[in-house]
């Protein structure tokens, strides 16, 4: 019937939902835990903090290669392939004796957990409808921020009882993210049985990640207020010193669900570029004060755009993606979003060593300002470029009751010499 909305919550997209939660209930136990236990085997607070780095860049680094893999080889066949293999890094990390062995096993570690993110994020995209896919994305992403309330804390206590006792409970996740993933039926044909060799110049889906540097630029600061605002809060005197962690949860899981399904009914760009303004100026209010009105003030503004600002991006950058192609899209967005994390962490904790928190915050919130203006430059040249403009169709129908079609426009396959009929529908702005 006309003006019905797609279906969004079937069971294969509660099932990823359970899966995304149990990938982040594992990592985030061993996370903040495994600092002190490199701690306890001698090596040194810098040492520690290299943990999450390496990782982290190990992720963002390899994250378009793995996702153009997923694309091949197939989304499922990568999710349970890495949810096995991190399995193994639990018994690896259980059996070191040696802080730079957890190193090493970190970077490696970070090569798989970018395939699980990359993997599952084109997963759920092939599976949401077209019109709701910034509010599927959205819903979905919320298992996460669900588990990363949760989990440190049952970490924690689990360490209390031993390391042994955390990998074994990690590594059990792991197994069971794998037994959820075997259990999903591919969602479409996976491109391995091309002829084409898998190392080629068209493997990585190169626009998206330079539009991408978006997410960079003001994910630069969430990876200062991962790593900073608890100390920014002790040095003000205000406890506890994770309420803007517990603030910002709150804000996003609060501020998530009303936003991002209204990108998909007035236009992904209405929304997205909002957040944007958003997310600087709660960088900006950190730079004013680290008191308690200031920190809350912050994740309220800060969160309402930081947890609008993925699903939308997301949604509107798949539009201008072949379906094929998703895998290789999504490890473009992830490597921009992780690097922006890393090197926001260290840089930040640079600034605040030789300045001070406000100079830091301030960093980072001009940064997230030229995220606004950089997206705009990019994007028309990037995504839009040559693929013409919306033409109507009938039984497309855009909201407000406007026809809108999706020109199919040939472009060359990534997998064989011809050429494939794709949407590449302009976005409404």
């Amino acid at each position: 019937m006309a003006g019905e909305r797609e279906r969004l919550f079937t069971t294969r997209f509660f099932v990823m939902c359970a899966f995304s939660f149990t990938v982040f209930l594992s990592a985030f136990q061993l996370l903040p835990t495994a600092p002190f236990r490199i701690l306890d085997l001698g090596g040194t607070k810098f040492s520690a903090g290299l943990f999450l780095g390496f990782l982290t860049y190990a992720s963002a680094f390899t994250a378009p290669l793995t996702g153009a893999l997923a694309d091949r080889v197939g989304k499922r066949r990568m999710l349970v392939a890495c949810s096995l293999v991190i399995a193994g890094f639990s018994v690896a990390y259980a059996t070191s004796r040696s802080y730079r062995v957890l190193l090493v096993l970190a970077f490696a570690h970070g090569v798989f957990w970018s395939g699980l993110l990359s993997s599952s994020a084109a997963y759920i995209t092939d599976i949401v409808p077209e019109s709701r896919r910034a509010e599927g994305i959205g819903y979905w992403g919320l298992s996460t921020i669900v588990a990363v309330a949760v989990a440190p804390t049952i970490g924690f206590w689990i360490y209390g009882h031993g390391w042994i006792w955390l990998c074994a409970a990690t590594g059990a996740l792991n197994l069971a993210m794998a037994a959820i993933a075997f259990s999903l039926p591919e969602p479409q044909a996976p491109a391995w049985m091309g002829s084409e060799r898998f190392f080629t110049r068209r493997l990585l889906e190169w626009r998206v990640p330079a539009v991408s540097f978006t997410l960079f630029l003001y994910s630069f600061g969430y990876g200062g207020i991962t790593s900073f605002s608890a100390l920014y809060a002790a040095a003000n005197g205000v406890v506890p010193r994770g309420i803007y962690f517990t603030a910002l949860a709150v804000v996003i899981l609060a501020t998530r669900p009303l936003c991002v399904p209204l990108a998909d009914r007035v236009g992904h760009k209405k929304v997205f570029l909002p957040s944007l303004l958003l997310i600087a100026i709660g960088l900006s209010l950190l730079a004013f004060g680290g008191t308690r009105p200031w920190l809350l003030a912050s994740a309220v503004v800060f969160g309402t755009g930081f947890g609008t600002a993925y699903p939308v991006f997301a949604a509107y950058v798949m539009r201008h993606v072949e379906p094929a192609r998703r895998g290789a899209a999504f490890g473009g967005i992830l490597a921009a979003f992780d690097t922006g994390i890393g090197t926001g962490s260290i840089t930040m904790g640079w600034i605040i060593q030789h300045r001070s928190f406000p100079a830091a915050f301030a960093t980072a919130a001009a940064l997230a300002a030229l995220s606004l203006p950089f997206f705009l430059l990019t994007e028309k040249r990037l995504l839009k470029a040559g693929h013409g403009e919306p033409h109507p169709s009938p039984g497309s129908s855009a909201p407000g009751g406007q026809s809108q079609a999706a020109p199919l426009t040939p472009l060359e396959s990534p997998w064989s010499g011809g050429a494939s009929r794709v949407s590449t529908r302009s976005e409404k702005t």
